[in-house]
C-alpha cells in the first residue's frame, strides 16, 4: 500500500482511511454529507496526490498524443488543457485522462490511479516517434481545492490571479512561497476550483498555508467519499464504473471528445459508431420510488425484463433524492422514459434525466 506525501496529515485529522487503487487514502473525515456540503456552499481540500502523470517531450510529442487520444490536441496552446480518453483498439477505453500543453514540444498527461501502469504502457507500446516519457507520478502530489470560495481562500497564497483564470487553462508560479507550481482551473466536482500540482517534498508546507488561508472561508478537508457523491450529481463518468476496457465512448457520451478530424487509435471504428448509432447509451436516472440504486444492480423494464445495469449510484446529498448512472437500450435512453431498478428482488421505479443531475443555481 503506497502512502501519499499527506498521509500521516489525514491520520492526525482524524481521517478513515481505506486502501484506493493501491494507495492509502482518506474516504472520509466528519461524515459524507456534511463534506460535500462544504465543497457546494465553501470549499474544500481533496488529497489526490493518488493520480498518475507523465511528462511527454520533444519534437514529436504531439504526434504521439495525437495518435493515442480521442480529442484534437492541435487545438491546445500553451497552458491549456484537454479532456480526452484513451481508445483501445477493441472498441473500450484503455483510460480517460487530461492533457496540459506546457509548450509546443512538452506536455503533461494527467491518468487515473488504477491506470498509470496500464496507461504507461499503453502510450509506450506506440511511442515510435522517440518522444522522451517521464513518470513523474510518485514524486508529484496533486491537491484538488474545490467550491465556489476556492479562489478568495486561496488568492493570498500567489500573484496569479485565480478569479481570471478561464476554465481549463493553467498557470506556473509561486505558490505558498514554492516556485514551480502548475495551478490548474479543473474540477471533478462541479462546484469550481482548482488543482495545485507540486514536488512531494513540499506537501505539509502547501497542505498548511492552504488551510491557514481559508480558515475565513471555512476550509474543511474533503475525503474520496464526498468526491464520488459530486462528481456523479455532475453526471463525471468514473473509470471502473461507468467507462472501462469493455464500454464503447460513444454509448458513454464521450462523443464530444472524439473528435475525427485526424487519425488516432480505433477511430474507423468510432467513426462508423458515431454515424451508424449505437445499441445503448449510458443515462442518467433518478428515482421516483424510495430505494438507492448500486453499481451493478439490474435494470429492467415494466415487465421485468433485464434492459441494463447500473454503473454508478448514491443518495444524492444536493438534491436529497437517489440518482444513478447506467447504460440501457437506445430505445428507452430518453428523457422521462421509466425505468425499474431491481433492489432486493423489488422493482424499485425511476426515470431517465438529463445531465447533470444537479444544476448550478
Amino acid at each position: 500500500m503506497k502512502n501519499t506525501a499527506l498521509t500521516d496529515k489525514h491520520v492526525s485529522l482524524g481521517a478513515k482511511m481505506v486502501p484506493f487503487a493501491g494507495y492509502n487514502m482518506p474516504v472520509q473525515y466528519i461524515g459524507i454529507n456534511a463534506e460535500h456540503e462544504t465543497v457546494r456552499k465553501h470549499v474544500g481540500v481533496f488529497d489526490v496526490s493518488h493520480m498518475g502523470e507523465f511528462i511527454l517531450k520533444g519534437d514529436h510529442a504531439l504526434d504521439l498524443i495525437q495518435k493515442v487520444i480521442s480529442n484534437d490536441a492541435i487545438k491546445l496552446f500553451d497552458g491549456k488543457i484537454q479532456y480526452a480518453y484513451l481508445p483501445n483498439l477493441s472498441g473500450g477505453i484503455v483510460d480517460d485522462l487530461l492533457v496540459y500543453r506546457m509548450d509546443e514540444k512538452t506536455y503533461m498527461l494527467v491518468v487515473n490511479a488504477s491506470n498509470i501502469e496500464k496507461d504507461w504502457n499503453w502510450i509506450s507500446s506506440f511511442n515510435t516517434f522517440g518522444v522522451d516519457m517521464k513518470n513523474i507520478s510518485d514524486r508529484t502530489s496533486l491537491l484538488a481545492i474545490q467550491g465556489p470560495k476556492a479562489a478568495e481562500a486561496l488568492q493570498s497564497l500567489t500573484d496569479v490571479n485565480l478569479s481570471e483564470m478561464e476554465y481549463y487553462t493553467f498557470k506556473r508560479g509561486v505558490f505558498a512561497g514554492i516556485e514551480n507550481v502548475i495551478i490548474s482551473a479543473t474540477g471533478y466536482t462541479g462546484a469550481g476550483g482548482f488543482e495545485i500540482y507540486f514536488d512531494n517534498v513540499h506537501g505539509i508546507h502547501i497542505w498548511d498555508a492552504i488551510f491557514k488561508a481559508g480558515e475565513a472561508y471555512g476550509i474543511k478537508p474533503i475525503g474520496l467519499g464526498a468526491r464520488d457523491t459530486l462528481r456523479l450529481e455532475m453526471g463525471f463518468c468514473l473509470y471502473g464504473n461507468d467507462i472501462n476496457d469493455e464500454t464503447s465512448p460513444i454509448e458513454a457520451g464521450l462523443g464530444w471528445v472524439t473528435k475525427f478530424t485526424k487519425d488516432f487509435n480505433n477511430s474507423a471504428a468510432l467513426l462508423e459508431q458515431k454515424q451508424n448509432g449505437v445499441s445503448q447509451k449510458l443515462v442518467g436516472f433518478e428515482m421516483i420510488e424510495r430505494g438507492i440504486p448500486r453499481h451493478d444492480y439490474e435494470i429492467v423494464d415494466a415487465e421485468g425484463n433485464e434492459i441494463g445495469k447500473v454503473t454508478s449510484g448514491t443518495q444524492s446529498p444536493s438534491l436529497q433524492k437517489a440518482i444513478g448512472m447506467g447504460y440501457v437500450k437506445t430505445e428507452l435512453a430518453k428523457e422521462g422514459e421509466e425505468l425499474f431498478i431491481k433492489i432486493r428482488d423489488k422493482h424499485v421505479k425511476a426515470k431517465v434525466v438529463k445531465f447533470p443531475f444537479y444544476k448550478n443555481k
